[in-house]
């Protein structure tokens, strides 16, 4: 019976995410919460911005590793999150088994505020909380192996993305429940547009088109910035750069910003990246086994 009720958890949350997933692609869900087909349709707007206003005039529309891109939007964004979101469940009810609850680490409680308020305080909290985790990715040896994934692009575009490891994936979601724990454990139900937003900048910030905002640079994150983020050479001493995800504000607050100019004609990658595996499914063990002698 005490199993039971963890492999009930799994399965239901396993299939239902199925059933949500296939009710998205048969449009099924309200169009404003279809992730699915909201994907598709950000990226096509993003690619056609990247084919009619191209920075880097000499990159091919179909630049060097598309279609791996590509088929990485896809399984990271739902063929993974299908899979893991069983194991998540289990752990739901695990720490609610252990007197750990969601409001047990409410700083702030936000059900008072109004919904305008409780999304911008939603989005700047999970932003801080996910260019924290890409720091850690970039400092520590053993978060970096997996980070590597991403790093391997070697021309920027709009699908690079969701080009990351699996293991990225097990790392953000809890530190990110954590941040929707904190403030009052929950998601204000206009948080799609967090979502969609997010997903938005993250595609920008990889195309290959130059936008800086102006000066809301130094509030949001833009191609420019992130270019140098996936720069072969990096300052001296400098483990990464530019870590924002969707904002910019928190590289220049930690002083983490390196923007020396603006061509677009940088070498991408890290030193060693010849030895990333090309294919998608040699990348799926990268990092999880030690490199032979």
């Amino acid at each position: 019976m005490f199993f039971e009720k963890y492999i009930n958890a799994f399965t239901s949350s396993f299939f239902g995410m199925v059933n949500w997933t296939w009710r998205s692609i048969t449009f099924d869900v309200p169009w404003y919460t279809n992730y699915f087909w909201g994907l598709i349709i950000i990226s096509l707007i993003v690619w056609s911005l990247e084919i009619l206003f191209p920075w880097r005039k000499s990159q091919s529309i179909f630049r060097k590793d598309f279609w791996l891109d590509g088929f990485y939007m896809f399984f990271n964004f739902f063929i993974f999150a299908i899979v893991i979101s069983g194991f998540y469940k289990v752990l739901e009810v695990f720490f609610n088994d252990i007197g750990v609850k969601q409001r047990s680490l409410t700083l702030l409680d936000m059900s008072a505020y109004p919904n305008w308020l409780q999304l911008l305080i939603f989005f700047i909290v999970l932003d801080f909380v996910q260019w924290f985790t890409h720091l850690l990715l970039h400092k520590y040896p053993f978060l970096w192996k997996f980070h590597q994934i991403h790093h391997s692009v070697k021309e920027m575009g709009f699908a690079a993305h969701l080009r990351f490891h699996w293991m990225e994936n097990v790392l953000y979601k809890p530190l990110k429940t954590f941040g929707v724990m904190v403030l009052g454990g929950f998601e204000p139900e206009q948080a799609f547009m967090v979502h969609f937003f997010a997903i938005t900048i993250g595609h920008l910030n990889h195309a290959n088109i130059k936008i800086t905002y102006g000066p809301l640079k130094y509030f949001l994150n833009n191609p420019v910035m992130h270019l140098y983020h996936h720069a072969y050479e990096l300052p001296e001493g400098k483990d990464g750069i530019n870590y924002g995800i969707s904002l910019s504000l928190w590289d220049y607050i930690f002083r983490t910003n390196y923007i020396p100019e603006e061509s677009g004609k940088l070498k991408l990658g890290f030193e060693g990246d010849e030895d990333i595996p090309k294919s998608f499914f040699k990348q799926l063990t990268y990092g999880l086994r030690k490199p032979r002698p």
